[in-house]
Formats: C-alpha cells, sequence, structure tokens
C-alpha cells in the first residue's frame, strides 16, 4: 500500500454538496493517487445500515461479500493535476442511500468511434443499481488500485473491449455520498462489445442525447451532458 502524502497536500475535505467537484478533463497519468494505511471506522449508523443492507442482500439471494474497497478521503486540483488520497473502507457502506461515506466507485463512460453511447440493462439480481439501465461500465475501486486502473478494468470485464482513448473527465459526488470518478472511453471504429453476465440486456444510444429513449433517467441525461459539453 502507497505511503500516504502529508495532509497539507489534500486541502479539501469532501464535505461539500452532492455535485461536482472537480473537473477535467485529465490524462490518466495526470491522476495522482496516495492510500492511507488506517482503515475508515464508520459511523454506527452507517455500519448498522450497511449490515441490514447486506442482510438484504442475502434474502434475495443477491452476491453478498463484504470486504474492503476505496473511499475518497481528500482531494485537491493541481494545475493540470488531481491529486486523490484515497483509504480503505468497507465495502458495504457504498449500499447506504443515504451516507455511503464516501465510497469511491469507477464510472467508465463508453462511446462508439461515430458518437454513440454505450448502455446496459443491470441483472436483477445485482446487489446495486439491479434492473436499471446504465452508462458503460463502473465499479467499486479496489484497496491499492488507481482508480484510473479501474475505469480499463471494468471495461475490460463488463464489455471485453479496450479503449482506442480514455480520459478521465470529472469526480462527482451523488446524494448517497457515494463519490465517483467519471472516466470517458471511446472505442476504435468497428469494434463489437460483448456484456457479461451482470447485464442481461445492451444498447447503442443515439449521439444526440435528446434523442435518447425513455429508459434513460435524468441522472444518466446529466452525466450524458456533462461529458458531451467537453
Amino acid at each position: 500500500m502507497g505511503a500516504a502524502l502529508p495532509p497539507s497536500r489534500y486541502r479539501v475535505a469532501v464535505t461539500s454538496a452532492p455535485g461536482l467537484l472537480a473537473r477535467g478533463p485529465w490524462a490518466p497519468t495526470q491522476v495522482e493517487v496516495s492510500w492511507r494505511t488506517d482503515p475508515f471506522e464508520a459511523k454506527e449508523s452507517a455500519t448498522a445500515a450497511a449490515d441490514s443492507a447486506m442482510r438484504a442482500l442475502r434474502d434475495r439471494g443477491s452476491p453478498s461479500h463484504d470486504g474492503l474497497a476505496a473511499r475518497l478521503a481528500r482531494f485537491e486540483v493541481r494545475g493540470e493535476r488531481l491529486a486523490l488520497e484515497l483509504q480503505p473502507a468497507r465495502w458495504a457502506l457504498r449500499l447506504n442511500p443515504e451516507d455511503a461515506s464516501q465510497s469511491m466507485g469507477a464510472l467508465c463512460v463508453v462511446r462508439a468511434a461515430d458518437g454513440r453511447w454505450l448502455a446496459g440493462r443491470r441483472a436483477a439480481w445485482l446487489a446495486s443499481w439491479a434492473g436499471r439501465w446504465s452508462l458503460g461500465a463502473a465499479g467499486a475501486v479496489e484497496v491499492d488500485e488507481n482508480p484510473t486502473r479501474t475505469l480499463r478494468r471494468e471495461l475490460r470485464e463488463e464489455w471485453s473491449v479496450e479503449p482506442k482513448q480514455l480520459t478521465v473527465e470529472a469526480l462527482l459526488r451523488l446524494p448517497s455520498e457515494i463519490v465517483l470518478l467519471v472516466g470517458l472511453a471511446w472505442l476504435p471504429d468497428g469494434v463489437t462489445v460483448a456484456p457479461d453476465h451482470e447485464h442481461d440486456d445492451f444498447a447503442w444510444w443515439p449521439a444526440d442525447v435528446g434523442q435518447w429513449p425513455v429508459e434513460a433517467d435524468e441522472p444518466l441525461r446529466r452525466v450524458a451532458a456533462l461529458l458531451a459539453a467537453a
């Protein structure tokens, strides 16, 4: 695990309201990451909510393997670089819809060479966003992992493709207090995607977000509008 950088290098704790925390674009090499060695200790209420969420997953037969993943402790934009300080935290904290404790996730939005957006419907048995449509690939950041590597890993695992170009576009904080590093992957012309078992359907939505189907809910449209404005 990498040594933690001095706190003075990270001047922005993640305490702001939901929304855009930082805006790129950054190349993956411009995202600096350090890891704290001390695991995060969540509030008792957040721990209890995580326990309840895990029980609910087991009751409906969904995967319920807990463990450690990343949370965002602090961040700073320094010139053309984004610096992230991450900390090990219980994975199940991200299931709390009201206090996910800044659990860190990576969202890799995918576009075809002609500008279309890759969307997938998540299988009903999944732990989160079950039965809902999502953009590209997403997942938790593993301990000791750079979130820019998470973007590529999730794209490869969920769709069996490698990007022609990958940029890191934004750092977002959701109302649930999950923090997302949002990447944008452009695929080579003519490439074929192969969805994994976590998707029961997929589609290429039009390049014009205004022409998206009704199943594209408002959060997805907001993310696409943010990226399209780059």
